[in-house]
């Protein structure tokens, strides 16, 4: 017997953790102000590069005595650029909750061959940040974005550290309260919870670990694309809009577009309460139907971004086979596209709750998450 199908289909069925959703105003005659064709170095690029830092500043409230550049590589490249610039003057530990921050350990342990104590946690768990030396460097993720895990808070980390803290805050920047007084690097790209276009990282820096740029060299040589000192000073230019290699003008354009956007809905705490909403739509449905549940047991440290699901029936008989199932199911009928879970993660599905999604569209989606169970509980059935 065919499952009937929800009446409701999301205006945008767009929920993938990256590149996201664009902003709901989004049109691609905003862009029309691009400076394309021009130099980023002329007075028109370098405007634009400037605004996009201190616009970012406004919005995150991040502080005036705190350094925003503009780097390539995405959040990849500016993570990477600050653990080989600034690692190595002390020991380090490593935590990691999901595959990204796996893949910083295999950096540090491997490519850099630093001594570092290793903290890992299972997908849907995290790391006791009670724990952590803080009077090491620390690198960590806020926001699992493979994981669905986030920091409940920073309140951990003491203000009198005598260690740097490096955190990708890729899928948290936008969307949550980031404590800048706890964070000496914070690294996030535009493709996240902002909605923008991709290739682009954005590297925050405390005057902590400036001072450390200008007192520490590290013992392995620097690519060019990874430098931010020169004769033992920041390259101030880096953090004036002067990038590294070529921008592209047109995703600046976008960048500015998603930033005024963010503005109009009320800054950061607009964002905030977007994101909240949309994960609470989800935790409703969760409550209400026994069949699904979060990976993360623990709802302190549940993202509001990446919300990652799994499946409780004792009915499934191949978890993989049937999350991928559900997915397809849910594309095919162009309701909800790429929310399977990461390719590392356990079996399930990951939704984006960012700050870019409607939560009318998380709301009319998920009945039809409950209708591709349903359909596929009943195949399986018939397969059997």
């Amino acid at each position: 017997m065919a499952i009937a199908q929800p009446a409701t289909r999301p205006a945008n069925p767009r929920f993938s953790s990256g590149p996201c959703a664009k902003p709901p105003v989004f049109t691609l005659e905003k862009l029309a102000d691009a400076a394309l064709g021009r130099s980023h170095r002329a007075a028109i690029g370098k405007d634009k590069l400037k605004a996009a830092i201190e616009e970012t500043r406004e919005i995150l409230g991040i502080p005036a005595e705190y350094k925003i550049g503009i780097v390539p590589a995405s959040d990849t490249g500016a993570y990477e650029m600050a653990m080989w610039n600034l690692l190595g003057e002390r020991p380090v530990e490593m935590l990691a909750w999901e595959s990204f921050g796996a893949g910083w350990v295999t950096d540090v342990v491997k490519q850099l061959k630093i001594e570092a104590e290793v903290k890992t946690a299972e997908y849907g768990e995290i790391v006791d940040l009670a724990s952590v030396d803080f009077d090491k460097d620390v690198c960590f993720t806020w926001n699992g974005t493979t994981s669905g895990v986030r920091v409940a808070d920073g309140s951990v980390i003491p203000t009198d550290r005598a260690g740097l803290t490096l955190c990708d805050a890729t899928s948290a920047a936008f969307a949550m309260d980031l404590p800048w007084d706890k964070l000496d690097v914070t690294t996030f790209s535009w493709q996240k919870v902002l909605g923008g276009e991709a290739a682009h990282g954005m590297l925050i820096l405390s005057p902590r670990a400036v001072e450390r740029l200008e007192t520490y060299t590290p013992a392995w040589p620097l690519p060019k694309i990874f430098r931010l000192t020169k004769g033992r000073k920041l390259i101030e230019g880096v953090f004036k809009g002067e990038t590294i290699n070529t921008p592209s003008m047109l995703a600046v354009e976008d960048y500015l577009q998603c930033l005024a956007w963010a503005r109009d809905i009320g800054g950061l705490g607009g964002l905030i309460a977007r994101a909240d909403a949309n994960a609470a739509a989800v935790a409703d449905f969760v409550a209400a139907h026994d069949w699904i549940d979060f990976l993360p047991a623990d709802a302190a440290v549940r993202s509001t971004t990446s919300v990652c699901l799994k499946f409780t029936d004792g009915r499934i008989l191949d978890g993989a086979v049937f999350a991928k199932a559900v997915a397809k199911r849910l594309t095919d009928e162009g309701v909800a596209l790429d929310i399977g879970a990461y390719r590392d993660a356990p079996p399930g599905l990951r939704i984006w709750c960012g700050s870019t999604v409607e939560t009318a569209d998380i709301e009319a989606m998920l009945p039809w998450l409950a209708w591709a169970f349903e359909a596929e509980i009943a195949a399986q059935a018939d397969a059997a």
